[in-house]
């Protein structure tokens, strides 16, 4: 094991054990890091450790490669339709797994966020899968995780912060929870609270940072801090070089900055990416509780001179309040 922030070697064994028995290993193992690390456990992290999520050893492999498939920098609707399959053959394989319902639920919330699949009805299976999770587990984090992105888009504030907090509750070291706080914090007017948020789940999974980056410059971006939220686009785009929505937001950051030129170099990369890229189809339908945030990004486009987005209106778009 290897600090990620100081490359500090923290801890190593070696394992020759039956693979009959791989969640008893790696039991074992979490075990063994804690005694290590003298780490004091809460209650509900021992009660989280010693849990057995299901014994079928395919199902939870199949869960885990539906997670990968879904977190990864590329997001499209051929990763969506993967993740979905990989989710539903584990829960073939095991109906008793809460894990994967949760995984479903997260897929078709991004299929609802990005309109991939073309359905109408992502955004209530969302919600579905993310209440059978609970009903199979109530004490699992990514099933309340979901149940908090599903309030998140309901426009739920209080929903979603209560969900978000039993998370944290049941998992300290949860980022995409940290993450998601600070998320509610950007589109409930309160930009800055989100940071230190953002900044913590970056350092728990700085493989995540692909997504974190962009929220951190939508942070800055409406708290009018235009060079670092250039600064966090870039490094999103860096990671994450297909995104288009950070390239939208980006285009408005350098619009207010008066960096014209780039800010049209950039627009140019968006429409190669995404030609049908429109404001009010993906900045406008996002859930900002203030319509005054959604203007903030209209200016920057129009600052940038880019009238295709400049003159769309984001009004009609944040009544139905969708997007990622």
């Amino acid at each position: 094991m290897i600090d990620a922030q100081t490359g500090t070697h923290v801890w190593a064994d070696r394992y020759d054990r039956d693979m009959t028995d791989i969640f008893a290993l790696q039991d074992d193992v979490t075990h063994r890091i804690v005694e290590a690390l003298r780490v004091a456990l809460t209650p509900a992290e021992s009660a989280r450790i010693a849990h057995t999520p299901t014994r079928n050893i395919q199902a939870h492999d199949l869960f885990l490669r539906g997670r990968e498939v879904l977190s990864g920098p590329d997001k499209t609707n051929e990763t969506f339709e993967r993740a979905v399959a990989l989710f539903t053959q584990a829960i073939e394989l095991d109906p008793d797994y809460a894990e994967p319902y949760a995984g479903l639920a997260h897929a078709y919330n991004h299929d609802f966020q990005n309109h991939w699949s073309g359905r109408t009805d992502s955004k209530e299976l969302s919600a579905h899968y993310s209440r059978l999770a609970l009903e199979k587990d109530p004490n699992l984090p990514y099933g309340h995780y979901m149940a908090a992105l599903v309030k998140f888009w309901e426009k739920d504030p209080a929903g979603h912060r209560e969900e978000v907090e039993k998370a944290l509750a049941l998992n300290p070291n949860f980022a995409l929870a940290f993450g998601l706080r600070g998320v509610g914090n950007i589109y409930n007017g309160a930009p800055l609270e989100a940071i230190p948020d953002l900044e913590h789940a970056l350092r728990l999974d700085p493989l995540q940072g692909h997504l974190t980056w962009h929220f951190i410059g939508s942070a800055y971006l409406l708290a009018g801090q235009y060079q670092k939220a250039v600064e966090a686009f870039r490094e999103r785009i860096r990671v994450s070089p297909k995104t288009d929505l950070s390239r939208g937001l980006l285009i408005a950051a350098l619009g207010h900055l008066g960096d014209v030129d780039e800010a049209r170099r950039v627009s140019a990369e968006l429409k190669e990416i995404n030609p049908s890229y429109r404001f009010s189809e993906h900045v406008g339908r996002l859930p900002f509780s203030n319509p005054a945030d959604a203007e903030r990004i209209r200016q920057g486009y129009a600052k940038a001179a880019i009238p295709e987005y400049a003159d769309e209106s984001p009004a009609p778009a944040l009544e139905v309040s969708r997007g990622r």
